[in-house]
């Protein structure tokens, strides 16, 4: 039997279109929108968008069993190829991408492979849910990726931008990234919603008991971050509606390389999660937290070392532009793909945000 869908979650789909159309005007025909969007900031980030994605994150993050998760760490085979997709296989097949589909658009270039290195610590807990992923691995590799973001990506830009260009005879760009940026920006959107849903569940269960905060607090909650995620959608695009709409072409190019990136990360996640045997729930959840990407952090980083108005600034919003659509998308994928080629696995270890625990 399938989980019902509350209507928020069977028109998923059509909210995030409406969301990214309101944005979009908004930000083409409201005057000074975008001024006012960005007048306060949280690391780096727009803080009525920041508050957008500590809403989204929080009711995802207390659907966790942290108890559980030190079997998800004790899962070499998860660990390992997680961090080879995350951190060889992700950024070298951007940096590809961008010199394939952009060689005469540094700015451009740039930014998506700053993109790139941005590893997912946010929107990937909404869509490994809606897929009936592994919630609690999605916790730990998330974790991961951001003590990774951490010690990882100032060091990874130099190689990408400058060293690796350099080697190859092709032009090199400044790599100077700052490591407070990086650094608050994983404490801010992973660790304040990740303590808030710790200690959400901890004292949850010990008021009412493990059968009541999942069977009536948590439906009630878990609508939160699909609200929290339309409305970071909404201001996100329009922060940036008006170049947006004002670039077509330079999106439509901007995006092309991002498309190819994301279908062909999600797949090769699918594909290595099954021949190494991870089941349904964690090749979804591999497959995720190897596609998406932390948008907010790529956006700040692009921000903070070229300028708001740079070409790097800009490819960083398409990002989020094609993947919100394309993951959507894809989670259908893998709810197909379940059915095809994981028919005899259920749905346990998963639920959609605004129900209880998916049944098989």
């Amino acid at each position: 039997m399938q989980a019902r869908l509350s209507t928020l979650d069977r028109f998923l789909p059509v909210w995030i279109v409406a969301a990214m159309v309101v944005g979009l005007l908004l930000g083409r025909f409201v005057p000074g929108i975008a001024g006012a969007l960005d007048a306060a900031k949280v690391a780096g980030v727009s803080l009525p968008i920041a508050l957008g994605l500590l809403v989204m994150m929080y009711p995802v993050l207390a659907k966790v069993r942290y108890g559980e998760t030190g079997a998800v760490l004790r899962d070499r085979r998860l660990m390992v190829t997680s961090l080879l997709l995350n951190w060889l296989a992700a950024p070298a097949l951007m940096f590809v991408l961008a010199w394939v589909f952009l060689p005469d658009l540094p700015e451009y270039r740039t930014g998506l492979i700053i993109v790139g290195l941005a590893r997912c610590i946010a929107m990937v807990m909404i869509w490994n849910d809606l897929a009936c992923g592994d919630r609690e691995a999605a916790a730990v590799l998330v974790f991961v990726n951001s003590v990774f973001q951490v010690l990882a990506f100032g060091a990874l830009g130099w190689f990408y931008l400058q060293w690796l260009p350099e080697q190859l005879g092709l032009a090199t760009t400044s790599a100077e990234f700052s490591f407070w940026a990086i650094t608050a920006s994983v404490l801010v959107f992973l660790g304040i919603p990740l303590l808030a849903g710790f200690l959400t569940r901890v004292i949850g269960e010990r008021v009412g008991g493990r059968d009541w905060y999942e069977d009536r607090f948590l439906p009630r909650l878990g609508p939160w971050a699909l609200y929290g995620l339309l409305f970071t959608i909404t201001l996100l695009f329009a922060l940036q509606g008006d170049e947006i709409t004002s670039n077509p072409w330079d999106v439509a190019r901007i995006a092309l390389p991002l498309l190819v990136y994301f279908l062909v990360v999600f797949a090769a996640g699918m594909i290595v999660g099954r021949l190494v045997g991870l089941g349904y729930a964690r090749t979804t959840t591999l497959a995720f937290t190897a596609a998406g990407n932390n948008f907010e952090l790529a956006i700040a980083v692009a921000i903070g070392t070229f300028g708001v108005t740079s070409g790097q600034a800009l490819a960083g919003v398409v990002g989020p532009l094609i993947e919100v659509p394309v993951l959507v998308a894809l989670v259908y994928a893998a709810l197909w793909a379940r059915r095809r080629f994981f028919p005899d696995q259920r749905m346990s270890a998963g639920s959609l945000p605004g129900t209880g625990p998916a049944q098989s």
